[in-house]
């Protein structure tokens, strides 16, 4: 599976290994694609999972509708239903980190007939998200999302001053080479307005299926030096699952889990899917 189309858009694809033991659907967050979960995948392979890696809505170059409407949850989470319905999996084992942990949580709350397991990295699940706005320091962590919001300001003041944006990455705990990336697959392609519309479309976002707890094993991993989430979000999250249920939580982790921690997380993700 290279490409898959929803709505008129073409998403790009990394699939790799056999569906052996079944298949992992690894979903990108801000500012990332795909190429994200380049450590992670051959763990996985290796163990006999099929693994499908989407570059997501405004991420894909044909996949990038104008307008931040086109952005919000219910798209985001319809493009990845779809393209499991497309990848002739009865079912797979659904992990996401960042925005991609949001859209995972959406689509485990309402098509749980497609999922098997859930693994979260670092943003808990969104009711609890809410909470930990008013339980902890979250609001003062998330001050980035409402810088986001102007049209285009954010994109001009990348482009003039790009060391202003570099430093706010190392801070997050990117080093050179990952913010080296973030340049070349995501500003410089053209999808740094499509992921920052994925900010913008919150203000057009329904609650929708926020509130609804998760029915399917759900392991989150969250990590102590992640500088835009906070602790609580973490420990919130299990009240909003149904089923078995496990925490993890790394302690020598930026937010950058992924590629910083791909042993970890790999076996993690093995760990959750043979619980089952």
């Amino acid at each position: 599976m290279q490409t898959f189309s929803r709505a008129g858009l073409t998403f790009d694809v990394a699939d790799s290994g056999t569906p052996d033991n079944g298949t992992v659907v690894l979903l990108h967050g801000f500012p990332q694609t795909s190429h994200s979960w380049r450590k992670v995948t051959p763990i996985l392979n290796e163990q006999g999972y099929r693994t499908i890696a989407p570059d997501q809505r405004g991420y894909s170059p044909l996949a990038r509708p104008r307008g931040r409407f086109a952005y919000r949850i219910g798209e985001l989470v319809s493009d990845i239903e779809s393209m499991i319905i497309q990848s002739d999996s009865a079912t797979v084992h659904l992990v996401g980190h960042d925005w991609g942990a949001q859209v995972a949580w959406m689509l485990a709350a309402t098509r749980p007939d497609l999922i098997s397991t859930l693994t979260t990295v670092s943003v808990p699940h969104p009711a609890a998200f809410v909470a930990s706005m008013t339980q902890s320091d979250q609001l003062r962590r998330s001050w980035y999302m409402a810088a986001f919001q102007p049209p285009k300001l954010p994109e001009l003041m990348i482009a003039r001053k790009p060391e202003i944006f570099d430093k706010m990455l190392a801070a997050t705990g990117m080093d050179a080479a990952m913010i080296a990336d973030t340049h070349r697959l995501v500003v410089d392609s053209g999808a740094l307005t499509g992921g920052l519309n994925w900010y913008r479309a919150i203000p057009f976002s329904t609650p929708g299926a926020i509130g609804r707890p998760i029915t399917v094993p759900t392991t989150h991993v969250w990590s102590a030096g992640d500088t835009a989430l906070a602790r609580k979000g973490a420990e919130l999250a299990g009240e909003h699952v149904a089923a078995d249920y496990r925490l993890r939580i790394l302690e020598d982790a930026t937010h950058w889990i992924p590629e910083q921690n791909a042993p970890e997380l790999a076996e993690t993700i093995l760990e959750r899917i043979r619980s089952i």
